[in-house]
């Protein structure tokens, strides 16, 4: 069991994991303890092809310092050889006599840390602070299950269910409360995802923005999909990020690249055609529905066509949550029935 000074330490190293980037590497924090329990090192994983945060920690003790001591770890060393070696080899050389980690690795080619550690004598304590550890990487849990980002799919919609009025307009539909809540889970993602139509027709920034127009401190990669062109002097052209264009309406392509990227959350905010496409194909793991109490009437749905030929074929939902914004709703949902690569 996990002594209470190994566990504020685990939550330290939590913290510590925080400061890394999100990306093709998970965020790994790390804290060594001497044998009376005071902390000798702290270190975190700064990215790909940079030392684990287990080996930044050791890397700042004198040969030796690290002998008998405990090294706790939010996520199972690693035990294997990538650009960097394995993590546990680096801790069982360095002599630390017992590991404490949150969770283990889910990776078939990093996991077995704890079993290469513990056949070497060390002792090996698992599971402390593990569900916090684990909506730490939540996002890049998921990745490594089914190979591509976490999918939120987002819309705002009158109480009868447009998109837009009839002359195309829609801005704006919900009102500034709604506005600002979009902006925040903008910036909490890793991309922001539009179709060629909505670049065209509405010339988006996708950026994330404050209330007075201000850029947030962090900001998504804008992705735009179809085969259009986008105009040298859209908006999104003039997004701190570089904008990513995909010529094809191939979305387990276009995933499938940005999980190559590191990109570990996408919001797709690209109007009713991308929307409808990412359910209808089964990719939308989250939906975001801002409902706003007015009615428009007409043919602009907010939704097009998501292959359900009957009530038989409905895509059932379970309602996360219900939060009243503004005069708005904001519905978040997820589907119920297995949908492709669900997590």
């Amino acid at each position: 069991m996990a002594s209470a000074v190994e566990i504020d330490a685990m939550r330290r190293a939590l913290q510590l994991a925080r400061r890394g980037p999100r990306g093709l590497n998970p965020q790994v924090g790390a804290v060594i303890l001497s044998p009376a329990g005071e902390i000798l090192a702290e270190g975190y994983h700064r990215g790909a092809g940079t030392p684990h945060a287990e080996v930044d920690a050791l890397s700042q003790l004198a040969p030796g310092a690290a002998r008998g001591a405990t090294a706790v770890v939010t996520l199972e060393p690693c035990n294997h050889t990538g650009r960097t070696g394995p993590c546990a080899l680096a801790l069982i050389e360095a002599g630390v006599a017992r590991v404490v980690h949150a969770i283990d690795d889910p990776t078939d080619t990093a996991a077995g840390g704890a079993a290469r550690l513990r056949s070497a004598g060390v002792d090996v304590e698992s599971r402390v602070e593990s569900d916090a550890a684990e909506q730490l990487i939540h996002d890049w849990i998921g990745l490594q299950h089914t190979g591509r980002p976490h999918v939120t799919v987002k819309w705002a919609q009158s109480l009868d269910g447009r998109a837009a009025a009839d002359d195309g307009s829609s801005q704006w539909i919900t009102g500034p409360a709604a506005r600002r809540d979009v902006h925040v889970r903008r910036a909490n993602a890793d991309a922001i995802v539009a179709g060629t139509g909505t670049v065209r027709a509405d010339d988006p920034a996708l950026t994330a923005r404050a209330a007075d127009g201000s850029l947030l401190e962090d900001q998504p990669v804008p992705v735009v999909i179809g085969e259009s062109e986008t105009a040298p002097d859209a908006a999104v052209r003039r997004h701190p990020r570089e904008p990513l264009f995909f010529g094809t309406h191939d979305l387990d392509a276009v995933l499938a690249d940005l999980a190559e990227r590191g990109i570990q959350r996408v919001f797709v905010e690209g109007g009713p055609t991308l929307a409808s496409a990412f359910v209808r194909e089964g990719l939308a793991d989250e939906l975001l529905v801002y409902v706003a109490p007015v009615l428009l009437g007409g043919s602009r749905l907010a939704l097009g066509d998501i292959g359900v030929p009957n009530i038989d074929a409905a895509r059932r939902l379970a309602v996360a949550s219900v939060q009243n914004l503004g005069d708005d709703l904001l519905i978040v949902a997820h589907p119920t029935t297995p949908e492709r690569g669900e997590r």
